[in-house]
C-alpha cells in the first residue's frame, strides 16, 4: 500500500490506499456517511459508516480504502477526483478540531484582516489563499531555473549589514559584541550586489528579503518584502528590459493562460510624457479596466536623475542641498546629459527603467554608476557630508580596483501576484505579514525585551 495526494487517486481505480488530510466536509446518511476529505492537492469523496459518526470538520484523518469509480450519474465534474471515491477500510483519527474562530469555507474578504491575520494558520486553508501560496512557490522555482539556465548565479548576501544613506528608514539591530554599535537589516542588496560585478560575477540572481521602516500602503508590506534581484555586467539598458520582459512572459503564458496581456512589445514610455499625459509615472494602460484578465504592462525610462530635495528627504545631505535622487544615488546619468551635471542638475535624465503593471509599479531598475568621479559628483549634489561619503568608502574604493559597467532590476514578487492575481493588497500573497499597522498578529510581534537583553547589550530605554 502507498500514501498518496488526493489528486493522484483518480489512476488508481481498484488500488487500496492510503490517505492523510483534513476532514472538508460530513454528510450523513445514516447507516452511510460521507466525507469530503481534503489535502493541499485536492479533495475526494469517502464512504464511511457508523465509524464516521464522531468526525468533524477540519479534524485530522488517516483513511486506507479501495479507489472505486462513481456511478455515471454521480460523476462530480467540479473537481479532479470527481469521477472515483475511496470505500473504507480502516479510519484513524489522528487529532481532532475545535470549532473554528473564522470560517474558511469562503474567499475571506469579508473578514476583518486583523481577525484573519490572527489565525493566519487557519486562512491559509481557505482554496484562494493556498493557491496563491502553490502559485508563489511555483513561479519562484520557475525564475530560478529560467535565470540559473542562463548562466546567472544565485548568490545570497547578508541580512545583518550596515546602515546606509539609501532612501528610507533603517531596521536597526544592536551589536553585542561591539556595544553602542548596530547592524541595519538591508533595504536591498543593492550595494552588495553592484560589488558581486566587481568580484567578477558577472550574471548575479537572488530572491532577496528586504526590509525598509515604511508606511504599509495595499500594494506595499510593513516591514519585509521579497524582490527578484538581478544584476548584470556589461549590460545595456535594452538587454536588461528584453530579459526581464520575456521572463515575465512567459510566467503569464505558463500559469496565468486565461491572463491575456494587452500589447507586445510592451510600450517603452518617457517620463516626462506619462507625467503630462497620466498624471502618474506609473500609469494603467490597460483598454477595459473591468476585464480582471487583462495585463497592460509598460516600461517608464528617461526618470530625471534628481528631483528638488524636500524635508521628507532626511536621510540625504546636510539638509542644505537642493537635490534628492530620483531613484538612488547609484543610478548612471544618461551619457548625453552629463555635462549638465554641472550647470543644470535637473534636467540630467538618469538610466532608469521601472515596470508597470496595470497602474502598478512592479519593478524598477537602473544601470549604475561605476565612474568613481561621477559617484563622487552625484554625492556632493544631493549634499552628503564627508562624514556620510565615508559611509561609502567600501564602494569607492572597491571602485579603484577595475570595475565593469553594470546594471539591473529587481521586480517585486509580492506586488506582482497583487496586481496579476487582482488582490486587493499585497497581504493577499504573503504567508504572514505584518498587518497595516506594523503588528504581527499570530506571533503578537512586536515585543518588549527583557531587562536582561538589554542590559547585555548595553541598552537603556527612556
Amino acid at each position: 500500500m502507498k500514501k498518496y495526494f488526493i489528486e493522484e487517486v483518480v489512476n488508481k481505480v481498484g488500488e487500496e490506499v492510503e490517505l492523510y488530510g483534513w476532514v472538508n466536509t460530513k454528510r450523513d446518511h445514516r447507516k452511510i456517511i460521507f466525507i469530503d476529505l481534503r489535502d493541499r492537492s485536492g479533495i475526494v469523496q469517502v464512504v464511511g459508516g457508523e465509524d464516521f459518526k464522531n468526525l468533524s470538520t477540519e479534524d485530522v484523518v488517516c483513511i486506507k480504502g479501495i479507489v472505486k469509480k462513481r456511478p455515471e450519474k454521480l460523476i462530480n465534474p467540479k473537481i479532479k477526483t470527481g469521477s472515483v471515491e475511496i470505500e473504507t477500510k480502516q479510519l484513524k483519527i489522528i487529532s481532532k478540531a475545535s470549532p473554528m474562530p473564522i470560517p474558511i469555507d469562503t474567499d475571506g474578504y469579508e473578514i476583518e484582516e486583523e481577525v484573519r491575520l490572527k489565525y493566519r494558520y487557519l486562512d491559509i486553508r481557505r482554496p484562494r489563499m493556498l493557491n496563491n501560496l502553490i502559485l508563489r512557490s511555483k513561479i519562484t522555482t520557475f525564475i530560478r531555473n529560467y535565470l540559473t539556465e542562463r548562466d546567472f548565479l544565485e548568490i545570497e548576501t547578508p541580512i545583518l549589514t550596515k546602515t546606509t544613506p539609501e532612501g528610507a528608514r533603517d531596521f536597526l539591530v544592536p551589536s553585542r559584541l561591539q556595544k553602542g554599535k548596530f547592524y541595519a537589516l538591508p533595504q536591498s542588496p543593492q550595494q552588495y550586489k553592484q560589488l558581486l560585478m566587481v568580484a567578477g560575477i558577472e550574471k548575479y540572481f537572488q530572491i532577496a528579503r528586504c526590509f525598509r521602516d515604511e508606511d504599509p500602503r495595499k500594494d506595499r508590506a510593513y516591514g519585509e518584502f521579497t524582490q527578484l534581484d538581478m544584476e548584470m555586467s556589461f549590460i545595456t539598458q535594452e538587454e536588461i528590459i528584453s530579459l526581464t520582459e520575456n521572463m515575465f512572459a512567459e510566467i503569464i503564458r505558463k500559469f496565468f493562460p486565461e491572463k491575456h496581456i494587452a500589447q507586445t512589445p510592451w510600450p517603452r514610455l518617457s517620463h516626462k510624457f506619462v507625467k503630462e499625459k497620466y498624471g502618474t509615472d506609473k500609469p494603467d494602460l490597460r483598454k477595459n479596466k473591468k476585464d480582471k484578465n487583462e495585463l497592460a504592462f509598460s516600461w517608464t525610462i528617461d526618470f530625471p536623475l534628481f528631483t528638488e530635495q524636500s524635508e521628507e528627504d532626511y536621510f540625504y545631505g546636510s539638509g542644505k542641498a537642493k537635490f534628492a535622487p530620483s531613484h538612488h544615488m547609484f543610478t548612471a546619468p544618461h551619457p548625453d546629459d552629463i555635462p549638465l551635471l554641472d550647470s543644470n542638475p535637473l534636467k540630467v535624465r538618469g538610466l532608469q527603467h521601472d515596470l508597470v503593471l496595470n497602474g502598478f509599479e512592479v519593478g524598477g531598475g537602473s544601470i549604475r554608476i561605476h565612474q568613481s568621479k561621477i559617484q563622487q559628483k552625484v554625492f556632493d549634489l544631493i549634499g552628503f557630508t564627508e562624514k556620510q561619503k565615508q559611509e561609502f568608502n567600501h564602494m569607492l574604493t572597491a571602485f579603484t580596483y577595475g570595475v565593469p559597467p553594470h546594471g539591473g532590476i529587481a521586480p517585486g514578487i509580492d506586488r506582482f501576484l497583487m496586481a496579476v492575481l487582482g488582490e486587493p493588497s499585497v497581504r493577499e500573497v504573503i504567508a504572514f505579514p505584518a498587518s497595516s499597522g506594523g503588528k504581527i498578529s499570530i506571533m503578537d510581534a512586536p515585543s518588549e525585551a527583557t531587562e536582561e537583553q538589554l542590559k547585555e547589550l548595553n541598552i537603556k530605554l527612556t
